[in-house]
């Protein structure tokens, strides 16, 4: 693309769009170019902030007219790159902010892309309903980037992904015109659904503007509890035991060393226990009203110390705390959010987000943590996350004795050592952060030959001109 194209798109741009919802002002535009861990940084020639759908479309339409790329941005929460730009248009949605409609009859809100998941769940909780995505990044991620990258988070072993969530998206397509599939709809078999097909896209397929969001019933009362065990597999072997009926919403696995790196870098956070154990799960349950059929009678706290107390008794459990009040709750709750945020202190980490069938976690982790010990001496393996439906997040601390430089030059090696077993097992090299730029080359070697040529021609049909996310995903 010329340079006079770009300019004469620039100048289109401003002309069209009010002056509040675009800027050059690099001291503005710095916080949209730089990724929150600091991995990737980038430049744009132009950052529009729109407001509406409209001026969405409008600027989508200028940008068709000259070929010009767009890169997409949520709430710069995303850990693939996927949403920091290398001289594209920079469109964020932050100004899309607005919840547009709230039916607690249908079990419904409409939600703007740019509405943070904490004030979508916080609308649902005013309705006396719930909104049940929950990510450690939810004050500041988009439901618009949630929905891009079908988010999934603490309670996908219960509710689902993102796209188990959404009725319907709005969307400003290639050429500038607007999906309107905002449906209130619980059932609707008119063909292809085609608001599943721009979740989970990242932005390649369309601009998710708006969603019409499933709510679900608020519970009465909520348990979470921490329990100690030995190894991977008595985990593994504790979440059938703590299954009953729909009633568990969360099951976290933690390896005490991100309990450390929690309790040891950030303050306010303490080891509920006395002493260490090799592995810990957060278990939480959700609790409607006296659910004689699930829990015998008993109210949630005896429900729970009754069913970890059996886990104890058969040596599954070594040890188990149950919150007691709000607050005991969220500091449990802290200490698996706060997992990523406490690796920024302990250096360099090579990061992966997989999932294999829930029955063969253990084994993935057993078989990787031998691999890059093997090929890193003293590297510092970190698998934790969401073991009640197969998604590990996989990280790899740098050894003492390695610069960050020196480690993070190993990271395609590592990345392929990691992803083979993950294939063996019959996985998957994404479960919830998307490809964006980090995992392009990884999916172009593994994907099914099949599956990237659809990709590869729905693409060329919906943006012939590629100008959407045009270094994303394929």
């Amino acid at each position: 693309m010329s340079i006079m194209s770009i300019a004469q798109t620039i100048t289109e741009l401003k002309a069209a769009l009010p002056g509040k919802s675009w800027t050059q002002d690099t001291d503005k535009t710095a916080p949209f170019l730089s990724e929150w861990r600091g991995r990737w940084h980038g430049e744009t020639p132009l950052l529009l902030l729109p407001t509406t759908t409209n001026e969405v479309a409008t600027a989508v339409k200028i940008c068709a007219r000259y070929k010009t790329p767009i890169t997409v941005q949520g709430g710069n929460t995303g850990l693939v790159g996927g949403q920091i730009p290398q001289g594209e248009i920079l469109l964020s949605t932050v100004g899309l902010n607005k919840i547009r409609e709230t039916d607690k009859a249908n079990m419904q809100m409409i939600c703007e892309a740019g509405v943070t998941l904490q004030a979508a769940q916080t609308a649902a909780d005013n309705m006396g309903l719930k909104f049940p995505l929950s990510l450690a990044s939810e004050g500041s991620c988009s439901i618009g980037g949630n929905l891009a990258t079908n988010a999934g988070g603490v309670h996908v072993v219960k509710y689902g992904t993102a796209r188990a969530l959404t009725f319907g998206v709005e969307a400003v397509l290639a050429d500038g015109s607007v999906f309107a599939g905002l449906t209130s709809l619980h059932k609707d078999n008119t063909g292809i659904d085609l608001s599943q097909v721009l979740i989970g896209a990242e932005g390649t397929l369309g601009i998710i503007t708006a969603a019409s969001l499933k709510l679900l019933p608020k519970p009465k009362e909520i348990i979470r509890a921490m329990a100690a065990v030995e190894s991977p597999e008595q985990a593994l072997t504790l979440l059938s035991h703590v299954r009953s009926g729909d009633l568990l919403s969360m099951f976290e696995l933690i390896p005490r060393l991100g309990l450390e790196y929690v309790t040891d870098n950030m303050a306010g956070h303490k080891d509920p226990f006395l002493a260490p154990h090799p592995w810990y799960v957060l278990v939480e349950w959700e609790f409607y009203k006296r659910q004689a059929s699930h829990t015998g009678g008993e109210n949630p706290q005896d429900f729970a110390e009754n069913i970890l107390a059996q886990a104890i008794d058969s040596g599954l459990v070594q040890d188990a705390v149950i919150a007691s009040s709000q607050a005991q709750s969220t500091a449990l709750l802290a200490l698996r959010e706060n997992l990523s945020a406490a690796q920024k202190f302990v250096g360099a980490m090579i990061k992966h987000d997989i999932s294999v069938p829930i029955a063969k976690v253990p084994d993935f982790i057993t078989r990787a943590n031998a691999a890059v010990l093997k090929y890193v001496k003293n590297c510092r393996p970190l698998p934790f996350g969401h073991l009640g439906d197969g998604n590990i997040h996989y990280n790899i601390g740098q050894p003492q004795n390695m610069t960050a430089a020196e480690f993070m030059a190993l990271e395609p090696q590592i990345n392929d050592i990691v992803y083979d077993i993950v294939d063996g097992l019959g996985g998957s090299i994404s479960a919830e952060h998307g490809i964006g730029i980090l995992k392009k080359s990884q999916l172009a070697r593994r994907a099914n030959p099949a599956k990237l040529q659809m990709m590869r021609r729905i693409k060329s049909v919906m943006d012939p001109d590629n100008i959407l996310n045009p270094r994303v995903l394929l």
